[in-house]
């Protein structure tokens, strides 16, 4: 299988190189676990989803943790049959996700997001959840939006996506959950979310 994100980081400020250069120090620590690739448009994350959820809050929240208004769009891909299998993206709660039926996946879902670290600053985001090639995909998206809206996370839905606000630890791993326990284990999905902070329009 093949995991991986395009992570692209807007600060709304004049300083904008030392908000992303701050974003992208963060990536540091994952570097061993993750295949990190920068250009000028994004940068492309590679690997197991525990580093790489962890890499994209890291990245964010070192970015929302100054005080200028800060966007950042993802585009995350697992199971795309457009990619070659990369051994470095082996994960556990895939494999296992094969025989676990709707309901538990929503209580191990939600029992992650109470886990969570704290990452100490509050972002917003809004997000999709796309199930590729399965005819039963409604009843993955709908189990989805059942755990989200009791994940402590969910603020609101809206037109073709569902909005979250809280802590950055708790919002993506309930981001993380989404992506890992619905839909096929082997099949393809895709989330696009699009993460705010500091908004002026929130003040």
């Amino acid at each position: 299988m093949f995991i991986g994100a395009q992570v692209s980081l807007y600060p709304m400020t004049s300083d904008f190189v030392d908000v992303i250069t701050t974003g992208l120090t963060a990536l540091t620590p994952y570097k061993s676990d993750l295949r990190i690739e920068t250009d000028d448009m994004s940068t492309l994350m590679v690997g197991p989803p525990e580093p790489l959820f962890g890499a994209i809050r890291d990245l964010f929240a070192a970015a929302a943790k100054r005080p200028e208004h800060v966007t950042m769009h993802v585009t995350l891909s697992r199971g795309c049959p457009g990619e070659p299998d990369d051994a470095t993206c082996r994960c556990e709660v895939l494999e296992r996700a094969q025989g676990e039926s709707l309901a538990d996946r929503k209580q191990l879902a939600a029992q992650a997001v109470g886990s969570a670290p704290t990452a100490g600053v509050e972002i917003d985001v809004q997000f999709s959840l796309y199930v590729m090639g399965s005819d039963a995909h409604m009843d993955e998206i709908y189990g989805c939006i059942d755990f989200l809206r009791e994940s402590g996370t969910f603020f609101k839905t809206k037109n073709f996506c569902t909005r979250l606000r809280g802590d950055a630890g708790a919002v993506f791993e309930t981001l993380r959950q989404a992506f890992l326990r619905f839909g096929p284990a082997e099949g393809h999905v895709t989330i696009d979310l699009t993460a705010s902070a500091n908004s002026p329009s929130l003040r």
